[in-house]
């Protein structure tokens, strides 16, 4: 099954539960996302990748510099495990991690959850790619992908059973676009995903299809 037929299997599920009036505020909220900047300001194919050092959940570090040494890099920034359409996501690129290897390509996936929070997403998914801790959305922020939740969701998402706070380790409210690049071994980005409505998602196999032409 393809990620877009999981996805819209899960909003339909979450449309039958979730109140008219809570989804036209997280709609509204999703349109003033998407008529500020940071759609603009996201890296885009042909930017240069910043270089980075960032912790992983077995206690080592990850850089990019070193990774490209190896293999095409892709790139999946989520916002937590506690999102139900990023764990989908995540997910679907383990099952094609195979094909993506096959590619040519290799995958690591950013989060800002706290390494303890990213265990239990690493272990509920049997996710086998890398999980790297972006602490306060430092790196996403270089990729000009953090904003801040509304104040009007705040409770919304407390009414989900979803605590920034605690997932986080700050008092930020802030979250990334989730968003999906392909980098080529010089660094320069070869494909960029980024959208801020975060129930839309790249489809692994278009990932696989770019990674087999660089």
């Amino acid at each position: 099954m393809a990620l877009y037929d999981d996805i819209t299997a899960l909003q339909q599920n979450m449309a039958a539960q979730i109140p008219d009036s809570v989804m036209t505020m997280m709609q509204e909220a999703t349109a003033e996302l998407a008529r500020s900047e940071l759609p603009e300001q996201a890296l885009k194919v042909g930017d240069t990748m910043p270089d980075f050092v960032l912790p992983d959940l077995d206690g080592g570090h990850i850089q990019l510099a070193e990774l490209l040494q190896e293999a095409p890099l892709v790139i999946s920034f989520y916002r937590g495990g506690w999102c139900p359409y990023c764990s989908l996501e995540m997910q679907a690129l383990q099952r094609s991690l195979p094909d993506i290897g096959r590619a040519g390509g290799q995958l690591i996936a950013i989060a800002p959850e706290l390494p303890e929070q990213a265990e239990q997403t690493r272990d509920k998914g049997n996710l086998t790619f890398p999980l790297l801790y972006d602490r306060d959305n430092t790196l996403a922020r270089r990729f000009g992908l953090v904003f801040t939740l509304p104040d009007m969701l705040r409770p919304v998402y407390e009414g989900f059973g979803i605590d920034l706070q605690e997932s986080q380790g700050n008092d930020h409210f802030e979250l990334p676009v989730p968003a999906t690049y392909i980098v080529r071994p010089n660094g320069l980005i070869a494909f960029a995903f980024v959208d801020v409505d975060y129930t839309r998602r790249v489809e692994p196999d278009r990932i696989v299809e770019i990674l087999k032409t660089l």
